[in-house]
């Protein structure tokens, strides 16, 4: 049950390969092998390059699917305006466990996509590229590429070049999160909404984007947009590359031109002829019933025409055996242990909205329902990233397409199905080290303690909206802690929380038992659910 997928499934392709060339030869295309499969790469202008990108309508593979060429011309006049060179910064950290593209194009086929982020950086003036990665095979692989090529990131090189690994985890894979770790920060979003186009990596302008894209432009930059238009939709030419899993006999990777129907794709990996439905772009996308399949095409625009998304290029089918809410349940609580622990609509909103879910499974009854609704629209455009935004959509999505399986939860005595665990997570649902919320050796907590003077308190409740990390609220208002160690990261908003309480009840003090356990005193914890779940906080 919600087995994880290798690094490196199995590779499939539709029509002629593009970014998948040569991998009927070899397993990985070093430098060599590279060059006879793809042959070399001349160097483009800053606005040639833009029109190109334009020509082949490219936009970002990680998901959000902006306008490459946009980003592009972004990037060079924020640099000419500031005078400063900017930063390429390649993003192949897929952290999502059912997505799989990117980590087979670094292990398979590393040097395109050093091929399209060099062309960048060479019509940038950029003299420096990073690449971001989450997993030893990717790390392995990409350092080698770099060493085939003869770069490095020592000090006086034409550009230099490094690979920067971080923890698999959900949110390491937004832009701000890799940027700061490049920074030397903490893997996690920096906490406000900055364009990395303006200001990134050191605060110079930064491209950065998804492995994929790179990999992309390098074909193009090759074929010509004419070639490259042959292939695929008229308004979205080329290939993309998909992760198929869920529940098929063959989970893969497959390359496919814009256009193929969905429902081929789905047969190719052996997913039930009659799914359920088919949960596309990921576990921040959406889900499409059975019939709608027969509709879709693979691409960004029809998938958002009957309700779906291409997102990330995740395609996951479940089968008519299983409960829909129940495997969806089981992603929701995965989404809200992967928050970073910065923001309440996340850290608070997500859990609580995994336990609405769970309430409706329970028969709740239709106020559960409402109250999961509530809670996904609480945390929506409120967080530090897009991981409470993806993550609500998701679940808006799954009460939404599946419409009689609720009613068989909300009104009667639930489905009758069992929960099958397709949906692939990591193995054992463990955390990553080194993050807010991780399990592991590397200790985030401060050396500082916070507590709560309850002759004081008034209820007031501006320490949970401040320091959502430590303090929940419970059925009557009051924080349900009365002392607990401050996580590292927060020392700052815990001195925020003590300086703007009204009552003056919470007071910080040194820990010298650093190695001591925490102990969190709960007061009023029967609460502290509901609570939550109500106020989406």
């Amino acid at each position: 049950m919600n087995e994880a997928l290798p690094d490196v499934p199995e590779v499939r392709v539709v029509g002629l390969p593009q970014l998948t060339s040569g991998f009927d030869l070899v397993e990985r295309l070093d430098l060599p092998m590279h060059l006879k499969v793809h042959g070399p790469l001349e160097p483009m202008g800053g606005e040639q390059l833009a029109q190109l990108s334009e020509r082949i309508n490219l936009k970002g593979r990680g998901g959000a699917g902006f306008p490459f060429h946009k980003k592009l011309r972004s990037v060079a006049e924020s640099a000419i305006k500031r005078g400063i060179r900017p930063v390429v910064v390649v993003n192949g950290s897929e952290d999502e466990p059912a997505c799989r593209k990117d980590t087979v194009l670094i292990n398979r086929a590393p040097h395109l996509i050093l091929d399209g982020a060099l062309l960048v950086a060479e019509a940038l003036g950029a003299r420096q590229l990073v690449i971001g990665v989450t997993r030893e095979s990717t790390e392995r692989s990409m350092e080698a590429a770099l060493a085939e090529r003869g770069l490095s990131n020592r000090r006086g090189a034409a550009i230099r070049a490094s690979v920067q690994r971080n923890p698999v985890r959900m949110v390491t894979g937004a832009a701000g999160s890799l940027i700061r770790s490049i920074d030397g920060g903490p893997p996690i979003p920096p906490g406000r909404k900055t364009s990395a186009s303006k200001s990134g990596v050191g605060g110079a302008p930064t491209l950065l984007s998804n492995a994929e894209t790179f990999a992309q432009l390098a074909i193009g930059a090759r074929i010509g947009s004419e070639r490259y238009g042959n292939t695929g939709l008229y308004d979205e030419p080329g290939t993309v590359m998909l992760t198929v899993s869920g529940a098929v006999a063959r989970p893969m990777v497959i390359e496919a031109p814009t256009g193929v129907p969905l429902r081929y794709i789905l047969q190719l990996a052996g997913a039930p002829p009659v799914p359920q439905g088919v949960l596309t772009g990921g576990y921040h996308g959406k889900w499409i019933d059975a019939a709608t399949v027969n509709e879709a095409v693979v691409s960004r625009n029809s998938l958002d025409a009957v309700g779906g998304a291409l997102g990330a290029g995740a395609i996951l089918p479940i089968s008519q055996e299983t409960c829909p809410l129940g495997e969806s349940l089981q992603v929701a609580k995965w989404l809200a242990e992967e928050s970073a622990g910065q923001c309440g609509p996340c850290y608070l909103g997500l859990p609580a909205a995994a336990r609405g879910m769970e309430d409706i499974l329970n028969g709740g009854g239709p106020a559960a329902l409402e109250a999961l609704k509530q809670v996904a629209k609480n945390v929506k455009r409120r967080g530090a990233c897009s991981h409470p935004d993806g993550s609500a959509m998701f679940l808006e999505s799954t009460i939404k397409a599946f419409t009689d399986d609720l009613a068989a939860h909300v009104l009667g005595n639930g489905c009758g199905r069992p929960v099958e665990g397709v949906l692939p997570l990591f193995e054992g649902g463990r955390m990553p080290t080194g993050l807010p919320g991780g399990a592991g050796p590397e200790d985030t907590s401060s050396r500082q303690k916070i507590f709560v003077d309850w002759t004081l308190c008034r209820g007031h409740g501006l320490c949970a909206d401040i320091l959502p990390e430590v303090f929940q609220l419970g059925a009557d208002g009051f924080p349900t802690v009365a002392q607990a160690k401050v996580p590292q990261y927060a020392e700052a908003k815990a001195l925020r929380a003590v300086r703007r309480c009204p009552a003056l009840a919470l007071r910080l003090e040194e820990d010298n038992r650093a190695s001591a356990p925490s102990r969190n005193l709960p007061v009023l914890s029967q609460g502290r659910g509901r609570r939550a779940l109500g106020s989406g906080r």
